[in-house]
């Protein structure tokens, strides 16, 4: 008898768990599929690709059939996707297909909970990233670092300004 009432027991737990999980892929529009990968709840370890000497960290890594894909959420009302929240999800692509190993067809860009865009990896955008982290690099060799923008709020949560010369103060 105790072991049906502890059978019981776990079978509610996991339904709630399972149901609070389906809420929230509703709720910020997660693919569906199984989320193998989240930065948001905890922060979760960078991936990094030897190739390309990139680093990186999805919002969501979903795994859907064979695929493995990366999702990514963004604030801000789009009716398009930016050119630089594109270039972050093909880095974020690249950097799954090298640590999963397996083929990325498309990254999804979520504009606040609402605005889903599925972002072809297509060859175009593979030599677009290719291209434009070789100019990154050459600026950086060169010294011609220059600020793209006159956002304080940019400037603030950079991953790169402890080594910025060109802050907003």
């Amino acid at each position: 008898m105790a072991f049906f009432a502890v059978s019981i027991f776990f079978f509610v737990v996991s339904k709630i768990i399972k149901d609070r999980v389906k809420k929230t892929k509703r709720q910020h529009n997660i693919q569906q599929g199984k989320i193998e990968y989240s930065d948001l709840n905890k922060p979760a370890k960078p991936f990094f690709s030897k190739k390309y000497r990139i680093t990186g960290k999805p919002d969501y890594v979903v795994k859907q059939n064979q695929y493995v894909l990366p999702v990514e959420l963004k604030t801000g009302n789009h009716s398009k996707p930016r050119a630089s929240h594109v270039l972050q999800l093909a880095a974020y692509c690249q950097l799954i297909e090298d640590n999963y190993h397996n083929f990325v067809p498309y990254g999804v860009l979520v504009y606040n909970n609402q605005d889903v865009f599925k972002i072809p990896f297509d060859p175009k955008l593979r030599f677009d990233l290719e291209n434009t982290l070789t100019k990154m690099r050459n600026y950086a060799k060169a010294g011609n670092l220059t600020r793209s923008h006159d956002d304080i709020n940019r400037c603030k949560s950079c991953s790169m300004r402890q080594h910025c010369t060109i802050k907003i103060r």
